[in-house]
């Protein structure tokens, strides 16, 4: 591995990151960023396809009689939080630290993996192909992100080879998430019945609210994963549509976040709430699924020998939408994500470059 490419190559991620960061890219409308990087890739001179606001590319010997990896990260971010006291789209560095939204979660894991993937871009008798795709709507779970792109045949063709995995950048401390929970979110409304609040009439739709999320607080589902541990419930919004202070309010409306293990269907986690509440239940989606990579799978093991540790992440990505083994995996902590003044360390960036380098070389059995 030449020290004086990874050099360049993590320069070159840095630059990256400083204009990504000074875009802003909320979720659903990340056109500049994508712009930006579809920019930075013509600069190198490596042919881009364009799907909405998902980027993607491949090896310059592209050869489709190979299996393929996919180096996956997302350019989209939340909204910056009202407790910044810094600039939220100022790239700052200060001691050691790149600061700006979108720092760790996920544009370090983004152009680290870019890094890579141009590491080998013009490598000969590649044994696996490799993919690029920095995609949109990761935030959100939204349909025109990674999703769309295997929606796309010149895109899932690359993928149709048995052997076919995926790397996911996240902000993992390098670390190895095998598995990650599924998500289930409800929309939950109590209904009462309306009067005066005056003379004691109706039916409190808020007290029978209460009731319901007194009960998502504490009940405990039977089956615990060994990987992801407990199904997590959180109510995590309340509101009526009551605007007068004398009338009992009709219905109350609360949302319901769940963190879904491996052991749990979507439909089985609805059936036992129906089963202890009474309110009326709407499942906003129920495709994200709590997803996994086998330990023993060449990527995990190659992690563990370069002497990373496996875990299960709390935590949802577009691994749950990605149709291949999918390692989770990538620089910065993840407490940084969606947090104020967010940043990543500037050496866990150059880290995170050569361990995916290395990583790629000793699971494809390449030489860079």
């Amino acid at each position: 591995m030449s020290k004086e490419k990874i050099n360049t190559l993590y320069h070159d991620a840095i630059d990256l990151l400083k204009a990504l960061i000074a875009i802003p890219s909320l979720s659903k409308e990340e056109n500049k960023t994508a712009d930006c990087i579809e920019f930075f890739l013509k600069k190198k001179e490596i042919p881009a396809l364009r799907l909405h606001n998902n980027i993607w590319c491949s090896n310059k010997y592209f050869d489709a009689a190979k299996p393929s990896v996919l180096l996956n990260s997302h350019h989209d971010t939340v909204p910056a939080n009202s407790a910044y006291s810094n600039n939220p789209f100022e790239a700052k560095i200060k001691n050691g630290k790149l600061f700006g939204l979108g720092s760790t979660d996920a544009g370090a894991s983004l152009v680290s993996l870019l890094a890579a993937f141009l590491y080998f871009y013009e490598g000969e008798n590649l044994d696996y192909n490799i993919v690029f795709a920095a995609t949109a709507e990761e935030e959100i779970s939204g349909i025109n992100g990674i999703e769309k792109l295997f929606g796309r045949k010149d895109f899932n063709k690359c993928f149709t080879q048995p052997n076919s995995f995926a790397i996911v950048g996240e902000p993992t401390q390098l670390q190895l998430a095998i598995a990650e929970k599924g998500l289930l979110v409800l929309d939950c409304v109590a209904h009462g019945k309306p009067g005066h609040a005056a003379r004691n009439e109706g039916e409190n739709a808020i007290y029978k609210a209460m009731q319901a999320i007194k009960w998502f607080k504490n009940y405990r589902f039977k089956k615990v994963s060994s990987l992801l541990g407990e199904v997590k419930m959180a109510v995590t919004s309340i509101n009526t549509q009551n605007k007068a202070h004398n009338i009992i309010p009709a219905d109350c409306n609360f949302v319901v976040d769940i963190r879904i293990t491996e052991l749990y269907a979507h439909e089985e986690i609805i059936k036992i709430i129906k089963e202890n509440t009474d309110i009326e239940i709407t499942a906003r989606s129920t495709r994200l699924s709590s997803s996994s990579i086998d330990i023993n799978h060449p990527v995990v093991q190659a992690g563990i020998a370069l002497g990373k540790q496996t875990y299960g992440s709390p935590t949802l990505s577009d691994k749950a939408l990605i149709p291949l083994p999918s390692l989770k995996c990538g620089p910065g902590n993840s407490n940084q994500s969606h947090s104020a003044d967010e940043f990543v360390l500037l050496k866990d960036i150059e880290e995170a470059i050569g361990f995916y380098i290395q990583l790629l070389e000793t699971t494809c059995k390449w030489n860079g």
